[in-house]
């Protein structure tokens, strides 16, 4: 599950995280109040009025601005609540802007006398173990020094039976060449910030830039914050920060069904049940020269009402121009599942695409003959190989 910034940040802060301090406004007279609020809390004279979406390089889309006067922070604000921001890791149609965060300054002694770092907090999942990924080189994308610069790049692997030790951050704060009071700064923020990441059940934190203000500050300025969903079941304080307004709309409905969902580019909808028959079920369609539209595994209990609901999702993307659906027969019977179908397709008017249904395993030609017999549009098939290539001749 992704935070917005505020979040993100009011996460690390409740670790201990020196942050950015800021406040969060959902109209421009919400934003000049805690704007003014902000200046009385931290004497700042500029403000940094930063959209608050799901998306990373907002600067370049036009998204983080500086405000010099409330003015100012109005114009800004007008501007910004309501546009569609687009970056590079949004779609073109880019994503709209809900909410806006009101930062403090903390550049107040000019940026040439502050120095910016990269520190991110992640999994290296072909060693098994957690690891803070660093650089000298912060505010810019981490891939553009790893391209251009990779010797800037350090990594921090920490042993998860001992934890990160002391040597380590202090070895973090070396290598990023701090001193004095900068470097006892830099340790008690690396320790702080993998505190969060291990007690919050992260999968990413992503600071870019953390921040060594003038007078030797360490802070994060910017917060990006993944958590593993599978893990907020021991963190229920974390599941009222989702925002559905931030992900895909058919993602979240499938979801409400309890289908695993994730939409692609292509124009292939797959129904199967199983992750790994999923995956294989993409695989073979892109080597038949297709292009699948989605994943979407809908377990093993693949009955009428779920098959139906994966239809009316699937359906939905204007640019699906073909249905695969392909069930394995283990758990549930493929009888049972030719029949969901025919009652799914029974119950769906819109259905004007070809359907091609490849079941297999127990009662597999009984679940055959069904669809044969169904009088329905649809295209049996047998092998795995034979649905994929009567998908490439159709699309």
């Amino acid at each position: 599950m992704n935070l917005h910034e505020y979040q993100g940040k009011d996460l690390l802060a409740s670790f201990g995280v020196r942050i950015q301090r800021g406040l969060v406004a959902s109209n421009t007279e919400q934003a000049i109040q805690q704007a003014k609020k902000l200046q009385l809390e931290t004497n700042t004279n500029f403000w940094v009025v930063k959209a608050q979406i799901h998306a990373g390089g907002r600067g370049k889309g036009g998204g983080v601005k500086l405000a010099k006067s409330i003015d100012e922070l109005k114009l800004i604000s007008n501007e910004m609540l309501g546009m569609y921001l687009k970056t590079p890791q949004t779609s073109k149609e880019g994503k709209l802007v809900n909410q806006i965060l009101i930062a403090e300054d903390v550049y107040y002694s000019g940026a040439e006398q502050c120095s910016e770092f990269y520190i991110s907090v992640l999994l290296n999942r072909s060693t098994n173990k957690n690891m803070i990924m660093y650089s000298t080189e912060g505010g810019v994308d981490i891939e553009t020094v790893a391209a251009k610069t990779p010797h800037l790049i350090f990594y921090e692997e920490v042993n998860p039976n001992i934890g990160l030790t002391e040597f380590q951050s202090r070895k973090i704060a070396f290598n990023l060449k701090l001193k004095g009071k900068a470097f006892k700064e830099m340790i008690h923020f690396v320790k702080s910030l993998y505190d969060a990441y291990i007690k919050s059940d992260a999968s990413l934190f992503e600071i870019n830039p953390v921040l060594k203000t003038s007078d030797s500050k360490i802070l994060a300025v910017d917060a990006k914050v993944t958590l593993d969903n599978n893990a907020l079941f021991r963190h229920k304080e974390y599941q009222v920060l989702r925002d559905k307004r931030e992900e895909d709309p058919l993602e979240v409905e499938a979801a409400e069904y309890g289908l695993n969902f994730i939409k692609l580019d292509g124009n292939v909808g797959c129904i199967v049940n199983g992750a790994g028959l999923a995956m294989a079920t993409m695989d073979i369609i892109k080597m038949a020269g297709g292009s699948p539209a989605n994943f979407l595994d809908v377990g093993g209990t693949a009955d009428a009402k779920r098959v139906e609901k994966a239809f009316r999702i699937i359906l939905k993307d204007p640019e699906v121009k073909a249905i695969l659906i392909n069930i394995f027969g283990g758990i549930v019977r493929c009888d049972r599942v030719a029949q969901g179908i025919i009652d799914a397709y029974k119950q769906i008017d819109n259905i004007n695409i070809p359907l091609i249904v490849r079941l297999e395993g127990t009662n597999a030609n009984e679940a055959k003959k069904l669809i044969d017999q169904s009088g329905l549009k649809v295209d049996s098939v047998k092998l795995l190989q034979e649905a994929a290539d009567k998908v490439a001749t159709i699309i």
